[in-house]
């Protein structure tokens, strides 16, 4: 596969969809990124900026915006969704019928669909099934949308059943600040993406309550056991939860400054309810509609995943955050490693 006239779509305008284009404009490829907000696509026109979801970043001069999904969509020879995941389904059935046979797919959303527990990949599978599966890539790792676009050394991998589309993506993507390795283990990859911005709540929730370091650094890593066991039985590589998908996305999205998710805990373990959260943001914290997923999944797998029920439990059954910690420190006793 060439790179060097390569036509590229991003779907979705929100921080990491932006940054993404913006990146990938810079590098010279013909990018155009679909933008819901018709305000939106006028500053990016008139101003070079996204002043909604990435506030002060210059945007490359060659990136152009469009309110028009087909247009957006038509003709690529790639083609990245970054939309929220709970939008993912809708906006590829809108685009399916004008993206070409030979384009291939990068999922850069990270969630798990509600209603079926689908990783973002198999619902673009699902939607767009006149592409092979060897078309379809994951793009994840710890990457706050903000530092990418300042040009912050980052580091992510690209997952793929078909080497040669993990390879020529990897080189699509790469620059001097954006290092991309590849894995041939999507369901890990997707996983990884997925269920660490649940433990990032129960992250913020520990650190709302004041609770201190060592119960962060304890909740993490028992959300990195969790996050494995579930991985094992979906058939995922191990190896991968060590990785910039796992471990990587995990402790940055549990710790950073710049974590929605993170943000949304921590308001609600210092006393803020959930809807009231929600209805001050305009950008999406994905562990919110995740943590349902990830719940009803885990008991239809028998998967135990404690920290994840309690998160649930908080969110969606009005547990106070206290109860959830003392829960979680009073089950039974075990062998740590009992797990796997």
């Amino acid at each position: 596969m060439e790179t060097s006239a390569t036509k590229i779509g991003v779907i979705g305008a929100g921080s990491w969809g932006t940054a993404l284009a913006d990146l990938l404009a810079q590098k010279g490829f013909d990018t155009t990124l679909w933008v819901y907000e018709p305000e939106v696509k006028i500053q990016i026109e008139t101003q070079r900026e996204n002043k909604v979801f990435l506030p002060g970043v210059v945007l490359a001069p060659n990136l152009v915006p469009t309110n028009d999904l087909v247009r957006a969509a038509a003709d690529k020879d790639l083609l990245v969704m970054v939309v929220p995941s709970h939008l993912v389904r809708d906006v590829a059935r809108r685009m399916a019928p004008h993206v070409s046979k030979s384009t291939v797919v990068v999922s850069a959303s990270k969630g798990i669909e509600n209603e079926t527990y689908l990783p973002m990949s198999a619902i673009l599978k699902e939607t767009l099934p006149h592409l092979s599966e060897k078309q379809f890539t994951v793009l994840s790792g710890p990457s706050f949308a903000k530092e990418v676009a300042r040009k912050v050394p980052t580091l992510v991998t690209v997952a793929a059943m078909d080497m040669e589309a993990a390879v020529w993506v990897q080189q699509v993507f790469a620059t001097s600040f954006f290092r991309v390795y590849t894995n041939a283990d999507m369901i890990g990859v997707e996983l990884g993406g997925a269920v660490k911005n649940v433990i990032a709540i129960a992250s913020g929730i520990v650190d709302g309550l004041g609770l201190g370091l060592n119960t962060r650094a304890a909740l993490i890593t028992r959300g990195l056991s969790e996050i494995t066991r579930l991985g094992l039985k979906l058939g995922a590589n191990p190896h991968t939860f060590a990785g910039l998908a796992g471990v990587g996305d995990l402790m940055l999205t549990c710790t950073g400054d710049l974590s929605r998710n993170h943000a949304v805990g921590q308001q609600i373990g210092a006393g803020k309810t959930l809807a009231a959260i929600l209805a001050e943001m305009r950008m999406v914290a994905e562990g919110v509609r995740t943590a349902e997923s990830v719940y009803n999944l885990s008991r239809k797998l028998g998967v135990e995943m404690p920290i994840t029920h309690q998160v649930y439990y908080v969110l969606y059954e009005n547990l106070p955050p206290a109860e959830a910690v003392y829960r979680l420190m009073t089950r039974d006793l075990r062998h740590e490693l009992d797990d796997y």
